[in-house]
């Protein structure tokens, strides 16, 4: 008797009918699209943009210098 999951597995699995596909595939997983390349190029980039937007409003708000040239 076949299992369920032996039969799901079967199913999932992509028919290729070129030689090449099969080592080809790789190309379209979607870790290598490039809106993923693109989110991943400067990792940290949004967490250090809204540092640098709170320590200037900080600046500007509450470290005012009294005295001007």
């Amino acid at each position: 008797m076949i299992g369920k999951q032996h039969v799901q597995a079967q199913q999932r699995v992509p028919v290729y009918h070129d030689p090449w596909a099969r080592r080809e595939a790789w190309r379209k997983h979607p870790i290598f699209s490039k809106s993923s390349n693109f989110k991943t190029m400067f990792p940290g980039l949004g967490i250090a943009t809204v540092a640098f937007i709170a320590y200037c409003g900080v600046e500007h708000f509450f470290l005012k210098d009294k005295k001007h040239h």
